[in-house]
């Protein structure tokens, strides 16, 4: 396929209409009171949103260099949403603003380098300065500041700042769909993850269909079990102990499963078994983390 060529002035200018393009679309959705954009989407309802890095990811435009611009654009926003989650408008605008008055001062003949250490510069000033400004959000600001990212809904922005206020700074927020139309809060104390008993000989409340072990043992163990010869010496400790037994892995089966299932039928042992969760590189990283919330070691 062959490449169109631009040079100097004319391809700058090309990428500058690029970058306003995608900014004037981004920036009508600053601030508390910025506006919604409606995204046509190929299949399915249109989607109405005033999310800056949502815009953006929708915009592609029929000339080349031009999208090119627009891809930069697209750039920032996406980057400041991995980093910070928010504020992606506000990097557009100012994404914008350095290229414009950028590109006028290279038009004068100011070197571009030079340019960019300034503005390197300058960053740092400002991050400064910003930082000495800031202040620490509690209390019912914490509601104020949900319930403007929310779109002006007090019951999001509310329920945001009570999640906030149960697991703080350090805990885990998700946000998953309901099948009711209800808007709900629900906090999980310790470890939760989607995973469930490997037989259902395991039950220990047959009402419920639930596994529930106190102070257990935990066998945390990120490869499959299935010989028995593997898994009779920590029966035989836990036996001893007379506590129940957690297994999680990558899978139990075979004999391995087989004798837990049997230890639980005559009572010699309470026991349960899991699979780990996650896949590869994620599975070992979960499984750390299961070690050190029970002050265990994950066997690999």
């Amino acid at each position: 396929m062959a490449k169109q060529i631009i040079y100097s002035e004319g391809a700058r200018h090309a990428l500058l209409r690029g970058v306003n393009q995608l900014a004037d679309a981004v920036k009508v959705t600053l601030g508390p009171k910025g506006r919604n954009v409606v995204l046509d989407k190929k299949f399915g309802s249109p989607t109405i949103t005033k999310d800056g890095v949502s815009v953006a990811k929708e915009i592609d435009l029929k000339d080349p260099v031009e999208n090119l611009g627009a891809r930069m654009a697209r750039e920032v926003a996406s980057k400041t949403s991995d980093i910070a989650g928010d504020g992606t408008t506000t990097a557009t605008v100012l994404a914008q603003a350095i290229i414009r008055e950028g590109s006028k001062n290279v038009a004068a003949g100011a070197n571009p380098m030079a340019l960019k250490r300034g503005i390197d510069k300058a960053v740092e000033t400002v991050v400064a300065a910003i930082k000495a400004m800031s202040r620490p959000v509690s209390g019912n600001m914490v509601a104020q500041v949900g319930i403007i990212s929310a779109n002006s809904d007090q019951t999001i922005g509310t329920i945001i700042a009570q999640a906030m206020e149960k697991v703080g700074k350090d805990g885990v927020i998700t946000v998953e769909e309901a099948k009711t139309m209800e808007t709900s809060l629900d906090v999980v104390e310790g470890m939760q993850f989607d995973r469930g008993y490997l037989s259902p000989y395991f039950v220990t409340d047959p009402e419920r269909m639930e596994a529930v072990l106190e102070n257990a043992v935990v066998l945390i163990h990120e490869k499959k079990i299935s010989n028995l010869k593997d898994l009779l010496p920590v029966l035989e400790k836990v036996a001893h102990s007379g506590q129940p037994l957690l297994v999680i892995a990558e899978d139990l089966e075979g004999e391995a499963l087989a004798t837990l299932v049997v230890n639980k039928l005559r009572g010699t042992l309470k026991v349960a078994a899991v699979k780990a969760p996650g896949f590869g590189d994620r599975r070992k990283a979960m499984l750390e983390d299961i070690a050190i919330l029970t002050g265990g070691r994950a066997i690999t």
